[in-house]
Formats: C-alpha cells, sequence, structure tokens
C-alpha cells in the first residue's frame, strides 16, 4: 500500500480596501415623518408538505433457464461481492487496508511534526541537538518507505490467500451447478460476453449454493 499524504494550505489573504472619500450631501429641510402603519402580521407558516413515500420497485424474477442451452455464464465478481463469504473476505482485507493507513498516518504525524520543529527551531538548537534531529527525521523517512512496501506486501498475501480459498470452495459448486444444468461450458463474464440470454446468467445460484454451504473442496457431487 503506497500512501501519499498531500499536505495543502490554504492562505486567506484579506486585504484592506481604501475607503472613497465622500462629500457632505447637502442639507436638505427635515422630512415630515410618515403616518404609522399599523405593522404588518406575517402569514402563517403553513406546514412543510412531506412527499409521499416512494415505493421501491419490486424485484424482478430471474430470467428462465433456457431449455436445452449447453452454455451459461456466471459473473465472479457478482459471486463475491454477493456471497457471504466472499463479503466476509472482502471485509478482513478492507480492515488489514485501513489497519495500515491509520498507522501509516500516525508515522506521518510525527515526521512533520519533527520537520516543523527542525524549520522553526533549528536555529536555536546546538548543534548537536540539530544533528540529531536531522538524523531522526532520515530514520523516520525511510522506516516510512519500508513500513508501505511491508504493508502493500501483507495486504497482498492475505488477499492472494483469500481469493485461493474462494477459489477452492466456488469450483466445486460451479462443477455441481454445470452438472445439474447439463452443460457442456459454463463462461466466466468477466472474460467478456457480447451479448447472452439473461436466464444463462447463473450467478445468483451459484451464490445461494455457496451461502446455503454447498460441497467443499473434494467432496464428490
Amino acid at each position: 500500500m503506497r500512501g501519499v499524504v498531500i499536505s495543502v494550505s490554504l492562505a486567506c489573504l484579506l486585504s484592506g480596501v481604501p475607503a472613497f472619500a465622500q462629500q457632505p450631501p447637502a442639507q436638505q429641510p427635515p422630512a415630515k415623518p410618515p403616518a404609522q402603519q399599523p405593522p404588518v402580521k406575517p402569514p402563517a407558516q403553513q406546514p412543510p408538505v412531506t412527499p409521499p413515500a416512494q415505493t421501491p420497485p419490486a424485484p424482478q424474477p430471474p430470467a428462465p433457464f433456457p431449455q436445452g442451452a449447453k452454455i451459461a455464464f456466471v459473473d465472479l465478481q457478482r459471486v463475491v461481492s454477493e456471497s457471504a463469504e466472499g463479503k466476509t473476505s472482502s471485509a478482513r482485507v478492507n480492515a488489514l487496508i485501513q489497519k495500515k493507513q491509520s498507522e501509516s498516518a500516525e508515522r506521518t504525524k510525527q515526521l512533520q511534526a519533527n520537520q516543523q520543529k527542525l524549520q522553526q527551531s533549528g536555529g536555536l538548537l546546538s548543534d548537536a541537538a540539530r544533528a540529531q534531529l536531522e538524523k531522526e527525521i532520515e530514520k523516520q523517512q525511510v522506516d516510512a518507505q519500508r513500513f508501505q512496501q511491508d504493508a502493500q506486501a501483507e495486504i497482498n498475501d492475505l488477499t492472494q490467500e483469500l481469493q485461493n480459498e474462494f477459489i477452492k470452495r466456488v469450483r466445486p459448486i460451479l462443477q455441481q451447478v454445470a452438472t445439474e444444468k447439463g452443460l457442456h461450458a459454463l463462461f466466466n463474464a468477466e472474460a467478456g460476453i457480447a451479448w447472452a440470454d439473461p436466464g444463462l446468467d447463473l450467478t445468483s445460484e451459484v451464490v445461494k449454493k455457496l451461502d446455503a454451504g454447498a460441497p467443499k473442496p473434494g467432496a464428490k457431487n
């Protein structure tokens, strides 16, 4: 995970605009005060109109599987995003990413504090103290680069591990679905399909079987 910290400083410059000298207005005779008018009552406030609740459209039933079809397809990305196991795996990766981002932000905060200290108070430090602070800043910069590399490697390792586990879990389900439908081939939609009958999409069926605890790797269909 390569973190990039961009520090943007917004300076609002308020420039005083000199006022133009104004000539005093000519003296006018005092005007008669206008007749007092009764205060105008503000119009009664109407209660806000609550828009009617919109009813979400009813989910469309899945298209029927074409009778006699020998090929079908599955969107494996949808299987990951919709299945309980895929959501759990994604949550684990995201949690690790957030953890590493928080640690990286804390390291960056400490580095910036030392850089600010050197910039503002460097002239007041002794030569030894200044050299020690510069050495600490250099060490923090090197450690930050190593941390980013190690964090990215850790995230990649976890992602690959979970992907391998997921493939082992979903492969026998794909085989089971293909056997039940009597298919000759089952394609991955991510490989690219120009057009296909919606009924050939077996993604939802694979998700249901995966969530229901379909056969483990090595189990017989």
